[in-house]
């Protein structure tokens, strides 16, 4: 098992970051690590690279005590914070040179991580030359600089442009063949992306664990439907095979059915029947933005 945790919490004074979080995580997934801003996220990375302690709870990377063999855990880690700190007045090649004398690790890796992470034609600069994905690269070279088996990526493609973006993505669905990656982000598309599976926290609690692949095959569907006034949600549970219904604002709802069946047929037959407008009709597929905001909205 790459990454273990078992009920973890944390508190910070009277907030409670963390409550009770347990998840695993196999050798060679790319998981994407999802939640609103505060929710938790960056305490978890934080507590499995051994910067933070959790009150309670228990953790291991590659079999190793996050809270009693911290040495052991830190070699197996390659880590990218949010905020990438980077020495901008050094070249790049003098940068992972001096992050392998950090890491003792054989400074023979550096081409190598330097390929790997397509910094060639910008390895003879000084970092603060290198563009905002470049510099990324960087942070990704240093972090795999001594072969990590693990990779801990928090916001790894904040403020990049769309073709920065796909090639880091690129990079790092690359990069997971070999390790274990858990990616925290904000862009459901770059989730969507590189990911075999997603984690959602919200207020500190994990509020889902599914693959991809099940989400996207899952029998569910979204129809969007405007009426002519407000209706109570319990009155459009009376629909058949519905599983959830919201109103989104005014007189618009969102149902939720348990089925691949087109409902918009018999949305529109219930709304005739029951003497009601409609003013709008679609379908909308149920992905992974619709699961967080589901999940996360109050």
């Amino acid at each position: 098992m790459s990454i273990s945790v078992y009920k973890i919490s944390k508190t910070f004074g009277s907030q409670k970051a963390l409550k009770n979080i347990s998840f695993k995580l196999q050798k060679g997934e790319i998981v994407g690590f999802l939640g609103p801003n505060g929710a938790g996220k960056s305490t978890m990375m934080k507590i499995l690279t051994t910067y933070y302690t959790a009150d309670k709870g228990e953790a291991s990377v590659n079999s190793f005590d996050v809270l009693t063999e911290k040495k052991k855990v830190q070699e197996s880690i390659g880590y990218l914070p949010e905020h990438n700190p980077l020495y901008l007045d050094m070249y790049v090649k003098e940068y992972l040179a001096f992050n392998a004398d950090v890491y003792k690790t054989d400074k023979a890796r550096i081409p190598e991580v330097i390929d790997q992470t397509g910094l060639s034609p910008e390895a003879h600069k000084k970092i603060g030359q290198l563009s905002k994905g470049y510099r990324q690269r960087v942070g990704l070279a240093a972090a795999l600089l001594h072969d990590p088996e693990v990779l801990i990526l928090d916001e790894p493609t904040t403020g990049l442009d769309p073709n920065q973006l796909l090639e880091i993505r690129k990079l790092i669905k690359e990069i997971g063949k070999e390790k274990t990656i858990l990616l925290s982000t904000h862009i459901m598309k770059e989730v969507e992306a590189v990911c075999d599976r997603v984690l959602i926290i919200n207020k500190g609690v994990l509020v889902a664990d599914k693959k991809l692949s099940e989400l996207r095959d899952a029998e569910e569907q979204i129809i969007e439907v405007e009426f002519d006034y407000r209706v109570e949600e319990a009155f459009l549970n009376k629909l058949p095979n519905v599983s959830h219904v919201k109103n989104t604002g005014g007189f618009v709802y969102e149902i939720t059915f348990s089925t691949s069946k087109d409902m918009r047929p018999a949305v529109f037959d219930f709304a005739h029947d029951n003497q009601l407008k409609t003013l709008q009709l679609s379908r909308k597929n149920k992905n992974l933005e619709s699961l967080f905001t589901e999940l996360t909205s109050d």
